[in-house]
């Protein structure tokens, strides 16, 4: 992007900013003394008026991901920035690349914020739909390449490259190798790349790149979306695996070695039973009295035919004892728990004491470890293989931390220790396991 147009953007943020601090009537007051060629403008403006995702980053940058959710705006974040490149840079030959020629032809370049749609009033790019060329007033020229024939990028040298949806690919990493060789021309060669992310290897390829800059978003980030279209569509997919992906970009990957798979996770959902025989609180302390690491808390109940499901994820993150005491009594009450099974190994005397303040008639049972943390989950992480356990719902951070236990010890999920998954061990150790189970119990 040119240093004019960035001051030019800069300059018009700065105008909107004050714009916004001004009263709603006075500002429509000031709008409306705007001339009709004026107005049609500032219609036309494109920096300052995208929201903070679709910004173009700072710094010397050579590849720049916007891995978001649907709807985000990045599609019209890599349509915009191609036709500014293709602006300030009158030789440009520029590579528009879909996961399929159709794809490339019907959103980067027909689509309602493709390059043809973003252009400004004054402005006719031509679209030669036969060479697969649009020609920018400026000279520039983008070319539409399809990933499923990565021997069309083999020769062609570019200064700058759109790709869109990369984790669609079917033959990415050619299509990629040969995209970015030829990406050589010019002082400075770019690439941006727009995607729903997917746990692909060409994102990892993308992302151990020199001159590599990411920007992350959801799709409730993008401020000209329907609020109440948002909140449906988060209220039936936010906290599924697809929903994380979908909707909040997230990048769901499996670990290797690792006890749980998402998939084994995904064909294990159900919904909360009728019958439940037998409902406990599985609960992993913090370490110490007072320093607000999270605490573990799930609760889980026996059904029909010796299974258990899963039924709510209550952990609390940086509470004192009295506030994980208190999230833990809250759960008891609010699910009928039979019983509370917390792991006692450090600090048992205080664990008992203090979940005895919260409730004086809660019905501890404190549990000491003898094993590991991955050693005890094993045993249960078989009882998923078997069928044997459901989750009724979908529990995104407990999850993440099963999916980060690794066969044989280790942990690579998030956070410093898997308290959540912890809790959930014991309290499928106490319905299930009984003295199979490597613990011993106090208490009963």
């Amino acid at each position: 992007m040119s240093g004019d147009a960035g001051e030019s953007g800069a300059t018009i943020r700065a105008l909107l900013e004050r714009l916004e601090a001004i009263p709603a009537a006075h500002r429509r007051r000031l709008l409306a003394r705007l001339s009709v060629a004026q107005r049609e403008e500032l219609s036309q403006r494109w920096q300052g008026f995208e929201h903070a995702g679709q910004r173009e980053p700072c710094g010397d940058w050579r590849v720049w991901l916007i891995r978001a959710g649907r709807g985000f705006g990045k599609t019209r974040a890599g349509a915009e920035w191609v036709s500014e490149y293709a602006r300030a840079h009158p030789d440009a030959q520029i590579a528009l690349v879909g996961a399929t020629m159709e794809d490339a032809r019907r959103v980067m370049v027909e689509g309602r914020s493709g390059v043809l749609g973003v252009a400004r009033a004054h402005e006719k790019p031509r679209w030669k739909k036969g060479a697969g060329e649009v020609h920018f007033d400026s000279g520039a020229i983008a070319t539409v390449f399809s990933a499923e024939t990565p021997e069309a990028l083999r020769g062609p040298e570019h200064h700058a490259a759109w790709c869109d949806e990369l984790a669609k690919w079917r033959r990415a990493k050619p299509v990629w190798d040969n995209l970015i060789m030829g990406l050589r021309l010019g002082d400075n060669p770019r690439a941006i790349v727009t995607t729903t992310p997917r746990a692909v290897p060409i994102l990892r390829t993308v992302m151990a790149m020199d001159g590599f800059v990411e920007t992350r978003g959801a799709t409730r980030d993008n401020p000209h979306l329907s609020r109440r279209v948002v909140a449906d569509l988060e209220a039936q997919y936010g906290s599924s695996n697809l929903g994380r992906q979908e909707l909040s970009g997230e990048l769901i990957e499996d670990v290797e070695g690792a006890l749980w798979s998402r998939a084994l996770l995904e064909a294990r959902r159900c919904t909360v039973p009728e019958e439940l025989r037998r409902v406990v609180v599985g609960v992993d302390p913090p370490a110490g009295a007072g320093d607000g690491d999270a605490c573990g808390i799930v609760v889980a109940a026996m059904v029909d035919g010796a299974r258990a499901v899963v039924l709510a994820d209550c952990s609390v993150e940086g509470e004192g004892p009295a506030g994980w005491a208190a999230a833990v009594a809250n759960a008891a009450r609010e699910w009928g728990a039979d019983r509370v099974i917390a792991e006692a190994n450090q600090g048992g005397a205080m664990v008992e004491s203090v979940l005895r303040a919260a409730d004086a008639m809660l019905p501890v049972t404190l549990v000491h470890a003898s094993r590991g943390k991955v050693a005890r989950a094993e045993p249960v992480a078989a009882l998923y293989e078997a069928d044997k356990i459901r989750h009724a719902g979908h529990f995104a951070a407990l999850e993440d931390q099963l999916c980060g236990l690794i066969a044989g010890g280790g942990y690579e999920g998030p956070g410093r220790s898997p308290d959540r998954a912890d809790a959930l061990v014991w309290a499928i150790a106490a319905l299930l396991l009984g003295k199979r189970s490597a613990v011993r119990v106090t208490g009963l």
